[in-house]
């Protein structure tokens, strides 16, 4: 029971990762306070990790406004008596295109969501963090440190990169409250995103989805893909007292593909 007991903010509940690290939260002892835009994917998440309300709290947040994250931490606070530890998963990655066709107008949201939202929600847990230490557990992805040869993600990347960076400044100013900010940077993840994007590919190509699946675990050091499931257990490991000791660092979730 990595997290017995512990508090968990987890932003970007939905039918994927989301709902994949809250849980993992709950699995692992914690209890899990859900954030995303919509009410009604939270009501279905709470209802189906914890059925007696017990150890699950949520409230519809969209990070890229400030008073909703404060709202979000208030939340964890009013219910279990505590914080210790958020992990944001809260995301806009349906953006597609490089550089020659960006509509630099939807870039702007997409870094105030992933870059500015991430550091509001984070923000926003501050003070309770404080109390007792504790962890800031960044999603970030693979192609903020190699380019991805399979999708045109630029606005994404870039915002992730940010954040990255953005990490290391944190992991040094917040460390000395004790609380411990790292990121992790999942390639390929099955998962209901990397499903659809076989099934259209297949579809559009005339090819089964297992060869294009294959295409995919052709370039990993290991024979499968990571799952949505794997990068959230690295989430709880890093959000909980086992890593006590590590900070401002990035963790690879990728089956192998790249390595650093």
């Amino acid at each position: 029971m990595l997290l017995q007991d512990k508090t968990v903010i987890v932003s970007g509940v939905g039918a994927g990762l989301g709902q994949q690290v809250a849980a993992a939260v709950v699995r692992d002892g914690g209890n899990a306070v859900l954030g995303a835009r919509t009410e009604a994917n939270l009501a279905k998440a709470a209802a189906e990790l914890d059925p007696d309300g017990k150890r699950t709290a949520y409230k519809a947040t969209d990070i890229t406004d400030e008073r909703q994250c404060e709202a979000l931490a208030a939340l964890a606070v009013e219910k279990f008596g505590r914080l210790d530890a958020v992990i944001h998963v809260a995301a806009w990655d349906s953006y597609f295109g490089g550089l020659a066709d960006a509509d630099f107008e939807t870039w702007k949201g997409v870094i105030d969501t992933n870059l500015l939202g991430t550091l509001r929600m984070t923000r926003a847990c501050l003070p309770a963090l404080k109390e007792r230490g504790g962890a800031v557990v960044i999603v970030g992805t693979q192609s903020a440190i190699a380019s991805p040869s399979q999708v045109k993600q630029a606005a994404y990347a870039a915002s992730k990169g940010a954040l990255t960076s953005a990490m290391y400044s944190l992991a040094r100013e917040l460390g000395e409250d004790r609380i411990r900010v790292n990121t992790v940077l999942p390639g390929w993840m099955w998962g209901p995103p990397v499903e659809a994007w076989v099934q259209f590919t297949a579809h559009t190509e005339g090819a089964s989805e297992e060869e294009v699946k294959a295409r995919l675990t052709s370039r990993m050091a290991l024979p499968d893909l990571a799952t949505d499931g794997d990068v959230a257990d690295a989430c709880v490991f890093l959000a909980s007292d086992r890593s006590r000791a590590i900070t401002g660092q990035q963790l690879l979730v990728n089956a192998g593909e790249i390595m650093r």
